[in-house]
């Protein structure tokens, strides 16, 4: 039965033969009228001049374009409101404030393609809803009612979707809210930092977040720490380190120690005793072995920290240095002769490995085995790679590798071997970087030619889906990214190699808003 039918019924009972006799001594244009209710029938505006005690109200066909915040505020005695053939199509919050007494409520074969988040806010009273006839688009913007439906103790006719395609005639009862895929995250420019970097580490110190950068043209490794009343990352501590290319940190308890590879010069240890103090170099690092380092990594074997240094140099070979009272000295000689770009650590099988990435030759995995790393197999089909990072999700491990010339790789582990997930175009890449911001996973593709690419994980397909470019400012040849949250906000550093450090702030939207 349609609206209008029970309208009669329901006010058949409340007096209809009684005439109501408005302030101004005449029903509203184009409504009839009784004691207790009216109807009104293409109405060129919602009526104004009703009785607060009015119980029911019926527009059909009327001029109302739109409903707005406190529409019914001069009859909050209302128990029935009926809308039927009209023209609007959105619904605002607080639409019907004051409708305490309101019972039922039908919005019929009107333009309603969605209904805002708190639009039935306040409707205590609600037994009947019926919202049949409307071309709803089934999308973000209806997902609260989706979640709303279940949890009220009404009877609510809702119809079908419009849209989007996929969804079109499904009814709305029918639709899994989890399946939604309502929230969204957004990366905008915060701040520039000015010299350029080819490295950036996040660590915390003394219960307090900082992030170091490599500026090898400002000849230094760069700290820098939050300033809470400028809002703002601002210098705290630099180390003379001339052509460095790698700045990793290690916190030990109180003593913080910074390793700086260098390309000329040494490679050195610096470190800081005690919070009250400043960093001091206290150690050159294996100077007849380190001659052209391209990467540095920390990792922990058999409980002790050491550092893996990827060395690109013919004469050199990468070295894993372990601590050793004091300092930390060559523990073994990786990959002699191979030119190394990139070195990885990561735990596979339970078990401490080590992924390197060479000019000469495909990735190579090691295991920590006897006290040493040993060859356990190479990459297959990844010839030319530049830099590999692995992450964790679902259980599973997964490996980004980088091509300069081709497409970069994602990779998953199946107990044995890396196997190919998926290729993405990375023309001028040298940095395809994973990083776990909040909940999401994503990855971002660094290009010398291009914008850079943001990507996100869906955790359903297993795949990286394209959530956004980088910039403005574009990036200008970037080659590492690190995040970094505080005072309750997240953010995203990337050091480029000819322009400047940007640094941006990840906001969370919410879609079904």
């Amino acid at each position: 039965m349609g609206g209008p039918g029970i309208l009669l019924l329901l006010l058949a009972g409340a007096g209809l033969g009684v005439p109501w006799r408005p302030p101004k001594g005449k029903c509203p244009p184009r409504c009839s009228c009784s004691k207790d209710g009216a109807l009104c029938e293409g109405s060129p505006d919602l009526p104004e001049s009703f009785s607060p005690t009015l119980l029911s109200l019926s527009l059909v066909r009327t001029g109302v374009t739109q409903l707005k915040a406190g529409s019914f505020l001069r009859m909050p005695s209302l128990h029935l409101l009926l809308f039927t053939s009209n023209s609007f199509s959105m619904i605002e919050d607080d639409a019907f404030a004051g409708l305490s007494y309101l019972q039922y409520l039908f919005i019929e074969d009107n333009e309603i393609g969605s209904i805002s988040k708190n639009a039935l806010r306040g409707l205590r009273s609600l037994t009947h809803l019926d919202l049949r006839g409307n071309p709803f688009q089934c999308d973000c913007r209806l997902l609260w009612l989706l979640q709303w439906m279940p949890t009220v103790n009404a009877s609510v006719g809702t119809g079908a979707c419009a849209g989007p395609t996929a969804l079109a005639h499904m009814q709305l009862r029918q639709l899994d809210p989890k399946t939604f895929k309502c929230r969204a995250i957004e990366l905008t420019w915060f701040q520039t930092v000015g010299e350029s970097a080819l490295g950036v580490e996040s660590f915390s110190y003394q219960g307090e977040p900082y992030v170091i950068l490599a500026q090898p043209f400002a000849g230094r490794c760069l700290v820098l720490a939050w300033d809470y009343g400028l809002q703002r990352f601002r210098p705290e501590e630099e180390l003379s380190a001339p052509s460095v290319v790698a700045c990793k940190p290690l916190v030990l308890g109180p003593r913080l120690l910074v390793l700086a590879a260098r390309l000329w010069g040494g490679s050195q240890l610096w470190a800081r005793p005690d919070p009250g103090l400043r960093l001091a170099l206290t150690q050159a690092l294996a100077p007849r072995r380190l001659l052209r380092p391209n990467d540095a990594e920390l990792l922990w074997l058999d409980g002790q920290p050491c550092f893996v240094v990827a060395d690109a140099s013919k004469a050199g070979s990468t070295t894993l240095l372990c601590r050793d009272g004091p300092g930390f000295y060559p523990r073994q000689s990786l990959h002699a002769w191979h030119r190394d770009t990139d070195a990885e650590a990561l735990e596979l099988d339970g078990r401490p490995h080590l992924l390197l990435a060479s000019a000469s030759q495909r990735p190579v995995l090691f295991h920590w085995s006897g006290g040493r790393f040993e060859r356990r197999t190479d990459i297959p089909e990844a010839e030319d790679v530049y830099a590999t990072h692995h992450f964790q999700a679902g259980g599973d491990v997964f490996l980004c590798l980088t091509r300069y010339i081709g497409d970069s790789m994602l990779m998953r582990w199946d107990g044995s071997m890396f196997r190919l997930l998926q290729q993405l175009p990375s023309r001028g890449a040298h940095v395809f970087q994973p990083l776990l911001i909040a909940r999401d996973q994503l990855a971002i593709l660094g290009s010398d030619f291009a914008f850079s690419q943001v990507f996100r994980l869906e955790p359903d397909k297993g795949l990286l889906q394209p959530l956004q470019e980088l910039g403005p400012p574009a990036l200008v040849a970037p080659r590492a990214f690190a995040h970094i949250t505080v005072a309750g906000k997240r953010f995203l550093f990337a050091a480029c190699f000819k322009g400047p450090t940007q640094i941006y702030q990840d906001h969370e939207l919410d879609l079904s808003a």
